[in-house]
């Protein structure tokens, strides 16, 4: 059990619970996403108790958390593991944050098995998968006239060649749904082709990495020209909050995930954002990430994420606005944190190693100068990983990557 050092925390928040509200579960804390959630939760002074596939993994080293157990993230035994926990988390059912896709979906799925001893801010499973499967989304999308770029489903190497006739070029192929089968094979959330032979050849190559796949037309522009908002729907599917950020860059480039971003005013994506999940009535914590085509000047949609906080949700927090602990206090039936407007104060968002490679990249490829990318960090400033009141994370990451480094040039 790892003790969370609770004198680090501040009390002065507007909103704080001190202590007073019940637990908050973050299952996923093994990854970015869960890391930050548990420290924004625990800062406000919530009693935070995290799942984690790997407890190895640098996030599951926070001491954000009272205690970390170790357990599979989806089906029967991530069940049997909330269940045991529940009575460790005192007499008010707890608040589930789920903080990976796969997560999401496990806990929405098994719902009804869980609602007697927790709270889960999420709305009906049948929404969830609407915009949680690409498939479902891309007609939904056709449907409701909303600015998605042209996407071909993939269930045969026959659908393959059908893509390959009608799609233009570069395109993408992704999977509807990152599963853990994707997942053994490569982080990026999808792979570049260029030509109808390489989206065969790509086809060809990874048809086993998930049942379906997708491709899709990919919208032509730089990193800084994606765009996103989060933000957390009520039960009647009112927003109650929300937060536009871009990013500066990915990783890995083009198609790898934020490596650091900034907070910007952004009304077409706000407005999208409404659109979308207002289309649906959903409820829960929603983000939606736009493009810029630099060809047309046009917003298309690149994906949705439903029900659990981002890499970049962390960035709303440190620009002021309570974004993960509005849906905390949502769920709980505690009063509303008061900050929930976006200020643009130029908040950025780094997570260093990562934007550090990135960065690299850019300066070798002639896309970047080491002036622009030190100007680009300037302002108020959050981060994904680092943090001096917890620094294990951090150091963890850092020494596995160099592990690693070494065993590979071994």
């Amino acid at each position: 059990m790892r003790k969370a050092d609770h004198r680090r925390r501040s009390t002065a928040r507007r909103g704080s619970t001190t202590g007073r509200g019940p637990a908050a579960v973050v299952v996923g804390l093994d990854n970015i996403t869960g890391l930050q959630t548990a420290r924004i939760l625990a800062d406000r002074g919530v009693r935070v108790y995290g799942v984690a596939a790997n407890r190895r993994h640098f996030g599951a080293r926070t001491n954000a958390c009272v205690q970390v157990v170790e357990s599979p993230l989806s089906g029967p035994a991530l069940v049997d593991t909330l269940r045991r926990l529940a009575p460790r988390l005192g007499p008010d059912r707890a608040v589930l944050l789920p903080c990976t896709d796969g997560a999401v979906w496990a806990l929405s799925l098994q719902r009804d098995q869980l609602l007697d001893r927790f709270r889960l801010p999420l709305g009906d499973h049948d929404g969830v998968d609407l915009l949680m499967d690409k498939v479902r989304f891309a007609d939904h999308a056709k449907m409701q006239g909303l600015a998605a770029p042209r996407t071909e489903v993939m269930r045969s190497r026959a659908d393959a060649e059908k893509a390959a006739e009608v799609l233009a070029w570069p395109s993408v192929v992704k999977p509807p749904v990152k599963a853990e089968a994707w997942l053994a094979h490569t982080s990026a959330k999808g792979i570049p082709v260029h030509s109808p032979e390489e989206l065969l050849r790509t086809y060809d190559r990874v048809a086993d990495w998930a049942p379906v796949l997708l491709a899709q037309e990919w919208v032509e522009g730089p990193e800084d020209g994606l765009f996103s908002c989060n933000a957390y729907f009520d039960a009647s599917g009112t927003p109650l909050v929300t937060f536009v950020a871009r990013k500066l860059r990915q990783w890995p480039p083009q198609v790898g995930t934020s490596a650091s971003g900034e907070e910007c005013r952004n009304d077409e994506v706000l407005e999208e954002t409404l659109r979308v999940f207002g289309s649906v009535g959903f409820h829960g914590l929603a983000y939606l990430e736009m493009k810029r085509d630099s060809r047309t000047g046009e917003m298309a949609i690149i994906e949705p994420n439903v029900g659990r906080p981002t890499g970049r949700s962390a960035i709303a927090e440190g620009g002021g606005v309570e974004l993960v602990f509005t849906a905390y206090c949502d769920a709980a039936g505690l009063p509303l944190p008061q900050a929930r407007a976006q200020q643009y104060v130029g908040t950025t968002w780094l997570d260093v190693r990562r934007d550090v490679q990135a960065a690299a990249v850019g300066i070798r490829r002639g896309e970047l100068t080491p002036k622009a990318w030190l100007t680009s960090l300037r302002g108020p400033r959050t981060h994904a990983i680092w943090s001096a009141r917890d620094p294990r994370p951090f150091v963890t990451d850092l020494t596995n990557v160099v592990s690693s480094t070494v065993r590979r040039r071994r």
